[in-house]
């Protein structure tokens, strides 16, 4: 099992402590993810900025979700899966949808499942998606900024996703409630 240092705003990189006191005011605490993405002022920086302007894109809260928690899911991150299981709650973000995508089962909003379908087919094919994958989002009523956007959030999960792998990190306590696993 390999672990990555976890900082403090102490114990980081001169670089990293204005970033992490932002992530502190920000969230009332210092995320696990902010506090080993520390190590690198770099990484941390272009994950907050990233996040940033995903969640200024077109989606909605209830998309935002589907995007993040179908690629934390697919790739079987155990930090983000309940990170963004709460978040979504704070977001009031229906708990069927929030238990569907949890669970690997069809979304019962045919737009809804339609953006995580879509997404999956992105991260499985590492962005070589069909003109029939794309057709069928489009007819699902999104267009070419929304794949887009989808790519901006996919590069923002897989810059926490491999860091929590990597690092091992440990949930937050205020996500640990939301504990999950791979089936």
């Amino acid at each position: 099992m390999t672990t990555l240092k976890i900082h403090s705003i102490e114990s980081a990189p001169e670089e990293s402590k204005a970033l992490l006191q932002d992530s502190q005011k920000a969230y009332g605490m210092i995320p696990g993810l902010h506090g080993v993405l520390a190590a690198s002022p770099s990484a941390l920086k272009g994950y907050q900025v990233l996040h940033e302007l995903f969640t200024n894109t077109s989606f909605n809260e209830n998309e935002l979700t589907v995007v993040w928690q179908a690629i934390n899911v697919e790739h079987a991150c155990h930090y983000c899966v309940p990170a963004h299981t709460g978040i979504a709650h704070m977001m009031k973000v229906d708990n069927e949808i929030i238990e569907s995508l949890r669970n690997e089962t069809p979304l019962t909003d045919a737009k809804l499942e339609s953006l995580r379908t879509f997404t999956l087919s992105m991260v499985r094919n590492r962005g070589n998606v069909s003109q029939q994958d794309l057709e069928a989002f489009y007819a699902a009523g999104y267009g070419e900024q929304q794949v887009l956007e989808i790519i901006l959030g996919l590069s923002q999960k897989v810059i926490s996703n491999y860091t929590n792998h990597i690092a091992n990190t440990p949930v937050d306590a205020a996500f640990q409630k939301f504990a999950w696993e791979k089936k």
